[in-house]
């Protein structure tokens, strides 16, 4: 056998292997990546669904900033010792108090009077459920693990079936036809057609949701390729045995972000409660240029003294931060207005049609 013959051989062998593993793979993996994408669909208007779903929470009126620092002073004052960790500003689009709590609850509350609206846990309510479908497979941490293995896999179905698809340049256009008949034709060049024209998102979604659950080694792979500085570390404050005065620290928040602050024009919006030992209040915020929906700037607060000891424009981090900064938005839909949203909403059912067409074609062929 010649050098180009065993090279030949060598290939088909390989190219039989790969498709092999890109079939058993897809049946297996691939089911829980569609059940994964589909929940990825619904979430994409997350937004939209809570609101319709409880539209009593839109009812309300914004609070004055007088009322907002009584609210928050009585939320803060009953629910903190109950667990609660952190809560969003009303604001127009959802103008009440959303607190979170361990085990993915949440509260709400009004926005003038600090009074209970509603609790939403993964046990009464459907969107929180899939939210932790898709972000912990309703495993906890060991979920997110096994759903960190199951996007690399979805990666590599992605990588090899285009592989595997790629024809000579006389083929092209008789492997992007679509077939109506025989059934098995039908099958494999619809799975092929939707793979093709849905391959960037949907290997955009694989990518993005793997990082995320690789948090760490992401965003420290990123910031080191591209040369950025250490991260600025929060200011340090010591808890007292004082009181809090909310109104005087919004106030010091408002300031931070007016068009003379040193963020102007950031929308405030998630306030993060001192952790044990600390006094620090950090407030996340949301700069002009942000995808991130809540914003990954932050103002930091001496609550004690309604004072702003800091802040951090998350705009002018390294490239690698920023890079990093921008894998949630592009993932959720949060970025590019409703066509993004909708784009997203749709690669979440490449998925499941991947999986039937594939499961189909193997069947067919299996019969014959």
């Amino acid at each position: 056998m010649s050098h180009r013959q065993a090279h030949v051989s060598l290939r088909s062998r390989l190219r039989t292997a790969l498709k092999w593993l890109h079939l058993w793979l897809g049946l297996s993996a691939g089911l829980l990546f569609a059940v994964v994408a589909l929940s990825g669909t619904v979430l994409a208007f997350q937004r939209e669904l809570l609101i319709l779903a409880y539209p009593q929470l839109a009812e309300h009126a914004l609070p004055s900033a007088e009322q907002r620092g009584r609210a928050l002073e009585r939320i803060v004052g009953h629910w903190q010792t109950q667990g609660m960790s952190s809560i969003d500003l009303p604001t127009a689009a959802l103008p009440v108090w959303q607190a979170y709590f361990p085990d993915n609850e949440r509260r709400y509350f009004d926005p003038a009077s600090g009074e209970l609206l509603l609790l939403r846990n993964t046990d009464n309510d459907l969107l929180l459920w899939l939210r932790d479908l898709h972000i912990h497979l309703l495993a906890g941490k060991t979920g997110e693990q096994v759903l960190g293995v199951v996007g690399l896999a979805a990666v590599f179905l992605l990588a090899s079936g285009l592989y595997l698809w790629w024809p000579r340049w006389k083929a092209l256009a008789a492997s992007l036809k679509w077939y109506r008949g025989p059934p098995t034709r039908r099958w494999l060049s619809w799975h092929r057609g939707i793979g093709l024209w849905l391959l960037p998102l949907t290997l955009l979604a694989a990518l993005t949701g793997v990082s995320m659950v690789y948090d760490d080694v992401v965003r420290d792979g990123l910031r080191a390729a591209f040369g950025d500085a250490k991260p600025r570390k929060p200011p340090k404050l010591e808890a007292r045995d004082a009181p809090i005065d909310w109104a005087a620290t919004l106030r010091a928040a408002e300031a931070a972000v007016a068009a003379d602050g040193p963020l102007a024009g950031a929308r405030l919006s998630r306030i993060s409660l001192p952790k044990a030992g600390s006094g620090l209040i950090a407030i996340r915020s949301r700069a002009v240029d942000e995808w991130h929906p809540v914003g990954r700037s932050m103002v930091w607060l001496d609550p004690y003294q309604g004072r702003l000891i800091g802040t951090l424009d998350a705009t002018r981090q390294g490239l690698g931060t920023r890079s990093y900064e921008s894998i949630y938005p592009l993932h959720g839909g949060f970025v590019g207005g409703r066509t993004w949203q909708w784009l997203i909403a749709l690669t979440g059912l490449a998925p499941p049609f991947l999986l039937v067409t594939g499961f189909l074609f193997w069947r067919r062929r299996r019969n014959r």
